[in-house]
């Protein structure tokens, strides 16, 4: 090669290089922009993560048709989801040529979904149809654009052949029924219209079918407001947030408001995996609670009544045995004002509620009552010893002291006390059957979620401490603590030590022998725990961890469990899966990232002096269980649960107690983040020799202070306040 020829070669490549930075930085992503919508789309076992479009926190909530990104067709597709993982409300069926969907028959295979927080495009083939979504907060625009030459339709219908439709013109109102488990349901109403009225318009029984023309190409757009309240607030709400059918522009408003709230919090290092994985967990934190306020209005499922906001936003859909772990903690640091409206709702449920009982699982349409125990006064104590004020704590306390002493503990029953209840109010503990036993106890299943009473006794206990501090908080005095305090220690009743297990006891208080603690108990060991083996309930005390290791007889041998719990099989995999869904997937060792009561204990160590096996452990669950990819969620990510724990533990840190307002190092992902406050103040955390190989803590400093330890927890405060952390690392322990 000649001189000049190399002088232009080398010409060519600067200037390809400079287009190529220019281009870079003319396309550098956004938060946004890092959300990865199939993530867990894909399930190991059981409920994978849906691909979700709707604005943060927004009453509007658009599900992918399938369930599974593996299903090969859908059978309806539907407009509107009030509950996660409940059941939808408003189906339509797009079609061409045939009158299949008149007559019910209607499923189409599906291929190039692409998906967005804030908008969702798909191809239904087998009619050759598109359709796609974009979402306000109360509203939303759909798209269909049919490619056959045909006669080109799109049907509605009901979840349950109840509610119906009225089309007039280019006008189509609309009621369905939402069907929430354990018999809840509420009115949802629709108000929609078209771009042009159909040329014709069909019913069979409650479907009602929309025709437009033949044209190959056509579009039809059709805008709509959803309600709870009724039809003409479903109008009042579409007309204050639509004005057009312009899809692409409503999509560009839900993407600002994604970013923004996204953009709280700013990452720089780690890679674009990385990246991916923790803004998809971030964005997934913000589907659940959903402010369902129209208009200083809101409809409430607990005495079916329309209320007004007087100034403070209404939140229902929430599972409090799944978010106040990590997901309600976040929100305390994020959302501190929101936080409080969202305890302020619980108050007005409760209060609303013919028995005046706290909910656990509420939704549009009242309490499911899932799961074991009453966890919102873990919720409480949290965000009101960060100082997050707005509700009245002594109304809520008076009215979980109610429901303490007034409804059963038995799982996923809601009912008055049982003779279950008188025991452990007397003895500390929920009794257990022997095997083989017959339940006597009205209430309780036996086909299914049965007593679950270690875990019952241990959550229980966790929400009697709850309550006895929030009495401190609130001057209450001995005389209204003193019985939550006592049963605060009821799950060390359950503890044998010799086998260094929570064990179940019978009425008698005696251990219910023999009792195999990997397969314990029936099908997800629910005669004794719950959804897990006996291994997960080993730390089931996050309110009193100087009590467990107490119990142990020390650090070491406490520690010497944990490795253990990592370094135990479960034998054949299929067969313990067979029984332990909940607690099969995640695996390491007989350890299960894959369900909520274990997101706390890779932070344990810490609690036993040797915080490097922690910061190993949590690196290890976020390589391995956390990917940017289809099967990246090991578990039921249950909308915004699982996801909360990403976010901690990516950041650096994690709740270990929610109610004790500090927080347990990890190990920080990320070389900087900024999370940027509601109050104005900036906290940053800066690790700048963050990596895979350095992932160990050496010392931490917190604004411009002393050097310390990563066993001195971040306080709460530090970060509400906006302070400086710089997280020094290494490459080994």
């Amino acid at each position: 090669m000649t001189t000049t020829n190399n002088k232009k070669h080398c010409a060519a490549v600067f200037a390809a290089i400079s287009v190529a930075v220019i281009t870079a930085n003319a396309a550098a992503k956004e938060p946004v922009d890092y959300v990865n919508t199939g993530i867990g789309s894909i399930s190991h076992m059981l409920v994978p993560t849906y691909r979700t479009v709707q604005r943060p926190n927004s009453l509007f909530r658009f599900n992918a048709p399938y369930g599974d990104y593996t299903q090969d067709a859908v059978t309806a597709c539907w407009i509107q989801n009030p509950g996660h993982r409940d059941s939808p409300v408003f189906s339509f069926h797009p079609y061409s040529g045939t009158d299949e969907g008149a007559t019910g028959d209607w499923r189409s295979s599906w291929d190039q979904p692409h998906a967005t927080p804030y908008r969702y495009d798909v191809l239904l083939d087998t009619y050759g149809t598109t359709f796609s979504v974009a979402p306000g907060e109360k509203t939303a625009i759909f798209t269909f654009t049919f490619e056959k030459a045909e006669t080109h339709a799109i049907q509605f219908g009901t979840r349950d052949g109840k509610g119906g439709y009225t089309l007039d013109g280019a006008t189509l109102t609309g009621k369905d029924v939402f069907h929430g488990m354990r018999g809840c349901h509420a009115d949802v109403y629709l108000f929609a219209e078209f771009d042009r009225a159909p040329t014709a318009v069909r019913k069979s029984g409650n479907r009602t079918v929309a025709v437009f023309g033949k044209d190959a190409g056509e579009t039809v757009k059709m805008r709509v407001g959803i309600s709870y309240i009724s039809n003409e607030q479903a109008q009042r709400n579409l007309r204050a947030e639509i004005s057009d059918f312009d899809l692409d522009r409503l999509a560009a408003g839900a993407r600002a408001a994604w970013n923004k709230t996204l953009s709280q919090i700013e990452v720089e290092g780690g890679t674009d995996d990385q990246r991916s994985v923790f803004y998809t967990a971030l964005w997934r934190c913000f589907e659940r609670m959903v402010n369902i306020t129209e208009d200083g209005k809101y409809y409430s499922g607990f005495d079916g009544k329309v209320h007004n906001t007087e100034g403070v936003d209404f939140y229902t859909d929430d599972w409090t045995w799944d978010t106040f772990r990590a997901a309600h903690p976040l929100m305390t640091i994020l959302q501190p004002n929101e936080e409080s409206a969202k305890l302020a709702s619980y108050i007005r449920m409760s209060e609303q509620d013919p028995e005046r009982w706290v909910p656990v699982f509420p939704g549009v349409a009242g309490d499911r009552h899932c799961m074991v125990n009453r966890h919102p006064a873990i919720m409480f104590l949290d965000a009101w010893r960060k100082g997050i004020r707005g509700y009245d704590l002594a109304k809520a306390f008076e009215l979980m002291d109610h429901t303490e002493e007034t409804e059963s503990l038995i799982p996923w029953h809601r009912g008055p006390l049982t003779e279950l209840d008188t025991f452990y109010k007397e003895h500390g503990y929920y009794p257990g059957l022997h095997q083989g036993e017959k339940e006597t106890v009205p209430g309780v299943q036996t086909d299914w979620e049965r007593r679950q009473c270690v875990s019952v006794t241990q959550g229980a206990s966790y929400d009697a401490w709850a309550l006895a501090q929030i009495g401190r908080e609130l001057k209450l005095g001995a005389d209204r603590t003193a019985k939550y305090d006592e049963r605060a220690k009821g799950y060390a009743k359950l503890w044998n030590p010799k086998t260094q297990f929570f064990h179940p006891k019978d009425k008698n208080g005696n251990f219910i022998e023999p009792l195999d603690y990997m397969i314990c108990g029936g099908y997800g060991a629910r005669n004794y725990y719950t959804e897990n083996n006996a291994w997960t309930y080993i730390w089931d005390v996050q309110h009193d961890l100087p009590g467990l290791v107490e119990l142990f007889g020390g650090k070491a041998a406490m520690s010497a469990k944990l490795t253990k719990m990592l370094n135990t099989s479960v034998g054949a995999k299929w067969a313990f899966c067979g029984q332990m869904p909940d607690g099969c997937t995640g695996l390491m060792g007989v350890f299960s990232m894959a369900n909520e009561p274990s997101f706390h204990i890779p932070y344990l160590y810490n609690y036993t002096d040797e915080p490097w096996k922690t910061q190993k452990f949590v690196r290890k669950t976020l390589d391995c269980w956390f990917r940017n990819d289809r099967m990246g969620v090991c578990g039921d990510e249950d909308g915004g649960g699982m996801s909360a724990y990403a976010v901690f533990s990516m950041i650096g840190f994690y709740p270990v107690t929610p109610g004790i307002p500090e927080y347990q190092w990890g190990s920080p992902v990320f070389r900087k983040v900024t999370i940027h406050l509601e109050n104005g103040k900036d906290f940053v955390l800066e690790s700048p020799a963050s990596s895979y190989e350095t992932k160990y803590v050496r010392s931490i400093s917190v604004a411009g202070g002393a050097k310390a330890g990563p066993l001195t927890p971040l306080r709460h405060e530090d970060i509400i306040n906006g302070s400086r952390v710089v997280v020094e690392m290494s490459n080994r322990p």
